[in-house]
C-alpha cells in the first residue's frame, strides 16, 4: 500500500463510520498530512453541518499550510448550506489535494478540481476510487436520477422459501442475522412492504439497535386493505406513507389520514413501483430497503428497479409446493433472461450466510 492509499484508506474508514446519518449528502472523509504527520482529520457528520474538509482544516490550523489533504470525494465548488470546500482549501494554504472520486453530479463534476488547479494547487485523483464510489452508491444514484437507491432484502431457507405453506415465517434466520437486518434499516431512509405483510405479520418496521434511526415506513396497498389497528398506523414510532391506486377505499383513506398516515395515489389499478420511487425521491428520500414478499419483490425486480440485493440464507429446508418464495410474479421464460447477480460477496452471520450482490439487467 502506497502512502497515498494509506491516508486515503483512513479517510474512507472515517467516512464509512457515518453511514446512515449524512443522507441525502454523501459520506466523505478527509485527512491532512504535513511532513509525514497527520495534522487534521475530518468527517462529514450530518447534512447542513460542515463538510469533512472543513473539520480537518479547523483541526490542523496553521499546520495545514503547505500540507497535503486527502479527501474521498471531490471538494464542493458551490454555495449551499455551507461554503465551497475547494475555496476553503485554497485559503488554508494547502499545496496538494489527493481525491478518491469526482463528484458524480454532471452539473458540478470537475469544478472543484478546476478551482484548485486555477489556484496553483497540485491535484491527484483516482486514489481508491472504486472503494469510494461503492461507499457512496446511494448518493451517486440519487444525485443523478433523483430516485432512491433500492436494496432488496430477504431472509430465506436454502430451498428459497420465505415461509411455510401455512405462512409461518418466525423465525427463518438467526438472532445474529436479525441484528444485522436492523443495521440495514438504520442505514436506509425508508423501508417498504406490501399490505399482505402488514396483514399477516403486523410488523413495526422499526430499528431496534442502540441509537438506531427508524426509517420512513412505506406500504404498497392497491385498495387500502390495511387494518386501522395495524402497528404501522397506530404506534407513531415512525412516519407511515401508504401508496394506493385510483381504485382505493375512499372512507379508509380519510380514516388513515386522521391517524397521521399520508396516502398517495400511484396508479389506476396497481401501484406503480416507479411512481413510488419518484414520490420518495421528490421528498429527498435517497435510500429504500424493501422487505416485502414475493409479489412486491417481483414488482421491483421485473421493472429493473432493484440496485442491490441482500439475502440472508438459513441452512434449513421446509419444502412445500405452496410455500411462498421470495421472488413471485410471472417469472422468466428462458434461462437466458434470468437476472444476473454480480459482485457477489458472502459472509457468515451466526449459522446463516449473508449474500450481497448487484442485479445486472439485460
Amino acid at each position: 500500500m502506497s502512502s497515498h492509499e494509506f491516508y486515503m484508506q483512513l479517510a474512507l474508514n472515517n467516512a464509512r463510520a457515518m453511514k446512515g446519518q449524512t443522507d441525502p449528502n454523501p459520506l466523505v472523509g478527509s485527512v491532512i498530512v504535513n511532513h509525514n504527520e497527520i495534522v487534521g482529520v475530518g468527517t462529514h457528520l450530518k447534512a447542513g453541518e460542515p463538510h469533512a474538509e472543513i473539520h480537518a482544516i479547523r483541526m490542523a490550523g496553521e499546520k495545514a499550510r503547505g500540507g497535503t489533504i486527502y479527501v474521498t470525494l471531490e471538494p464542493c465548488s458551490h454555495h449551499g448550506r455551507t461554503g465551497p470546500c475547494a475555496v476553503a482549501i485554497v485559503e488554508a494554504g494547502i499545496k496538494k489535494v489527493v481525491i478518491a472520486a469526482l463528484d458524480p453530479n454532471p452539473l458540478v463534476s470537475g469544478k472543484g478540481v478546476q478551482i484548485l488547479k486555477d489556484a496553483g494547487i497540485e491535484v491527484e485523483t483516482g486514489i481508491l476510487q472504486e472503494e469510494s464510489e461503492r461507499m457512496n452508491e446511494v448518493f451517486n444514484k440519487f444525485i443523478v436520477q433523483k430516485i432512491p437507491f433500492v436494496t432488496l432484502k430477504s431472509g430465506i431457507t436454502l430451498d428459497g422459501k420465505i415461509a411455510s405453506h401455512t405462512n409461518n415465517s418466525k423465525w427463518i434466520t438467526s438472532p445474529e442475522a436479525r441484528v444485522d437486518v436492523h443495521k440495514l434499516r438504520n442505514e436506509n431512509r425508508a423501508i417498504l412492504v406490501g399490505v399482505n405483510t402488514v396483514i399477516h405479520d403486523d410488523p413495526e418496521l422499526t430499528t431496534r439497535i442502540p441509537n438506531g434511526r427508524n426509517p420512513l415506513r412505506v406500504i404498497m396497498d392497491s385498495t387500502l386493505k390495511i387494518p386501522l389497528q395495524a402497528k404501522v398506523v397506530t404506534d407513531h414510532l415512525a412516519e407511515t406513507w401508504v401508496f394506493t391506486t385510483e381504485n382505493h377505499n375512499k372512507q379508509k383513506k380519510l380514516q388513515l389520514e386522521a391517524q397521521g398516515v399520508k396516502v398517495f395515489i400511484a396508479g389506476e389499478s396497481r401501484v406503480d413501483p416507479l411512481e413510488v420511487l419518484k414520490t420518495l425521491g421528490s421528498n429527498l428520500i435517497s435510500s429504500l430497503l424493501i422487505e416485502g414478499g414475493g409479489t412486491i419483490n417481483a414488482a421491483f425486480l421485473e421493472n429493473k428497479l432493484v440496485d442491490k440485493a441482500v439475502f440472508y440464507i438459513a441452512p434449513k429446508l421446509i419444502g412445500g409446493q405452496h410455500s411462498p418464495s421470495f421472488f413471485g410474479g410471472t417469472g422468466i421464460e428462458k434461462m437466458s433472461d434470468a437476472i444476473q447477480l454480480k459482485d457477489l460477496t458472502v459472509t457468515q452471520i451466526g449459522p446463516d450466510y449473508k449474500f450481497t450482490s448487484y442485479p445486472k439487467y439485460e
